[in-house]
Parts: C-alpha cells; structure tokens; sequence
C-alpha cells in the first residue's frame, strides 16, 4: 500500500512537472495560429497567414541561413574534438586526465553571458578582429565540446574494449584500429552528437548576441523583433517550427546514443 501511494505521488508529480514545463511553449504554438496580433484570450479565426509571411521575410531566411551555416561547422568541429577527448578519456592513462577532464567539461557550468563577454574582449580588444561569423563558431565550439564529450564517453564505454584489442593483436595499426573498429562501433553516438552540438549552436543566444556584429543569428534575430507588435506573431509562428524541429532532433540524436550501447556500462547521461 505504501508503495503503490508512492508510485502515484511520483506520478502526479511527474505529470505536474511536465505541465509546468511544456504548457508555456504550448501557448507559443497555440497562438502562431491566432488571427491576432497580440497575445491574449479569447482568440480570433484560426489562420496559417503568420507561416506564410514567415516564409517570404527576407530578414528571417538571412538570419536562418547564417545559423545553418554556423551550427553546422560547429558541430563537425565539436563532434570531432569529442570523439578526440573522449577516446582519450575512455583508453588511455595519462597524468592529471581528471583535471583535464574537468576544464573541458567546465564551460557547462559557466553562465554563457560571461563566455561572451570575455570572447568579444579578447577578440575585437586583443585580437582587433570585427566579431561576425568566425567569432561565434569559437564560442559556440566551447559549449558544444563538453556536450559531444558527454556523448562520446558514454557511447565508448558502452562497447567492449576487446574488439580494438583484438584488431591490434592481429596486426592493425593504432589508426586503422580506430576507423575500422571504433569509429563503426561509435557511429551511433558521433550522429547523437552531431545533432546535439548542431541543435545547441542553432538555439544559443547569449554568446551570438555579444559576437554576430552584422551577421545576425536566428536567436538573435528573434529577440530583435521583440520590439514590434506586428511582428510578434511571425515570431511565433517561427518559434513553433523552431520547437517542432529541435524536438525531432533531440528525440533522434538521443535515440541513436542508447542504440547499442549497454545500459550497464557508460555514464549513462
């Protein structure tokens, strides 16, 4: 009796949790489709006219280019710096690996308002360099390693460490080793985190508020329209599409991390 009063104690509370988390960015949605410009109850006609004028901003489709552009090279960079550190990490001893560890893994825990404070320092005040495209990679691959890092640990530890030994007992080199065997073995997580540091770049504001100059990211854009009444709803309109997409490629990335991995090896985050 007292367990079954516990297991519905965590369920309502799992299902207030939930609702607490999710109904405000179900309004967003909500309201996308509202004949309206501002956003209140009782809502007007049901339309799709806010998507359609969405599509044919101009200033929108530039800002989501420029964070295309750099979410992808963000992600190749950070996904390969992870599968570096991790196979690092995860198969060999080295002095000081826990301290190493944890300054890559520190940027996590660092308010991303003071990254970007101190990136536009050292770069336009040190460096004399204009912030812009280039600038922003730098600091979105800081976040971003720590992500993959987490990823690519978990993913090498969740496969047995015998396969590389066995292909280097039959004659392989240490680098045909790890494309042959590891990188096979890892691909499930190099995708998971792939999407992961392309999604967290795609999203991040803070950072790419200090470094855009003129190339304005998608956030950034975002935020910028803020101002303007009328443009409130496109806004919405570009949030949920923005929530539906990042959520398919969350479920997708994480998906593909558990694929194969035994759950009882690994950091199991």
């Amino acid at each position: 009796m007292v367990g079954a009063k516990r297991i519905d104690g965590l369920l309502a509370y799992g299902i207030i949790y939930l609702i607490f988390i999710y109904a405000p960015v179900l309004l967003i949605v909500l309201f996308s489709f509202n004949n309206g410009i501002y956003v209140a109850f009782p809502l007007k006609d049901f339309t799709f006219k806010w998507y359609s004028d969405m599509v044919h901003n101009t200033g929108l489709t530039k800002a989501v280019g420029v964070s295309l552009r750099i979410a992808g090279i963000v992600a190749v960079v950070s996904t390969v710096l992870g599968v570096l550190g991790a196979k690092a990490v995860t198969r060999y001893a080295m002095p000081g690996k826990a301290m190493v560890t944890f300054l890559i893994m520190l940027p996590l825990v660092i308010p991303a308002i003071v990254f970007g404070i101190s990136l536009l320092t050292l770069i336009a005040k040190v460096f004399g360099i204009q912030p812009g495209t280039w600038s922003i990679v730098c600091g979105h691959v800081l976040i971003c390693v720590p992500f993959s890092m987490a990823v690519m640990i978990s993913r090498l530890q969740g496969f047995d460490k015998n396969l590389e030994e066995a292909s280097l007992d039959l004659g392989e080199t240490g680098w045909r080793t790890f494309w042959r065997v590891t990188v096979p073995l890892a691909m499930p997580g190099i995708v998971a985190s792939f999407l992961l540091c392309f999604t967290t770049s795609f999203d991040e504001y803070q950072i790419a508020a200090f470094l855009s100059g003129n190339d304005a990211t998608l956030p950034v854009y975002i935020y910028s329209q803020l101002r303007f009444p009328n443009r409130l709803p496109g806004t919405l309109a570009l949030g949920s599409c923005i929530l539906a997409i990042s959520f398919v490629i969350v479920t997708f990335a994480e998906w593909m991390r558990r694929r194969g991995t035994n759950p009882d090896k690994g950091l199991g985050i």
